[in-house]
């Protein structure tokens, strides 16, 4: 059932929104709908505009506050957090440690997978953001702090590193992470990988760096092609204790 001021997908034809079941109306171009009617539904109810247009009631999975959710500025895409998820082994029975936490995507990610997951930026406005965000997504597992993750204590089984990443910040993560425990960071340019690489190098026994090449298929009248969208986002580095 949905709750008062839980998040809710609409799905509708060729369009969908992300919205708050509870006080106010959506207006659309196929008419309005009463958030409060929202309140008490189930995923996969219709509900209607005043027009007549029907929606599907959804509730959003970690995809959706990636493609909707309030952004301080460019998340990490599902690919490479896929990466970091696939590449660490990450599950239910780890500790996490997010660092750079932004809008709080990648920690909501983590958060569906991990035990507990404790998520550091240290910028107050970004962290009262992603705490917004991770509450709409229903995850009392994550737990954001407003600090700089050198502030960190503690044994974790996953440390991942989303932020401008010197040689301290990767001493630091060898010495939070449990034996056999994995870093992950993401880099946007390969002068900051190289960077965490050869510091990495002398703290863990395996360092591995990545890049995911992505793109979308187009499928036209004239036929099928690789979309033109830009395909490098970053690189990942995993290295393992």
């Amino acid at each position: 059932m949905i709750e008062e001021g839980a998040c809710v997908l609409l799905v509708g034809k060729d369009r969908e929104y992300f919205v708050q079941a509870g006080a106010g109306h959506l207006s659309t171009d196929l008419g309005t709908i009463d958030l409060a009617a929202l309140v008490g539904s189930s995923p996969g109810d219709t509900v209607r505009t005043h027009l007549g247009a029907p929606f599907t009631v959804l509730r959003p999975r970690a995809v959706d506050f990636f493609m909707h959710a309030r952004r301080s500025g460019a998340p990490m895409l599902p690919k490479d957090i896929g990466m970091v998820i696939a590449y660490t082994g990450m599950n239910r029975r780890d500790d996490v440690l997010d660092a750079g936490t932004g809008s709080g995507i990648a920690a909501i990610y983590f958060g569906g997978v991990a035990r507990q997951v404790k998520t550091y930026e240290i910028r107050p406005e970004f962290a009262a953001l992603a705490r917004r965000n991770i509450a709409h997504a229903r995850l009392e597992n994550v737990e954001v702090i407003a600090a700089d993750m050198l502030e960190a204590e503690g044994a974790f089984d996953v440390v991942h590193l989303d932020m401008g990443i010197t040689s301290t910040h990767v001493e630091h993560a060898s010495s939070l992470l449990r034996p056999g425990g994995f870093l992950a960071c993401y880099t946007p340019f390969l002068e900051h990988t190289f960077g965490v690489m050869d510091a990495a190098r002398p703290l863990f026994r395996e360092v591995h760096t990545y890049e995911c090449v992505e793109r979308e298929l187009t499928r036209t009248a004239r036929g099928t092609r690789p979309s033109t969208r830009v395909a490098h986002s970053g690189y990942i580095t995993i290295a393992r204790k």
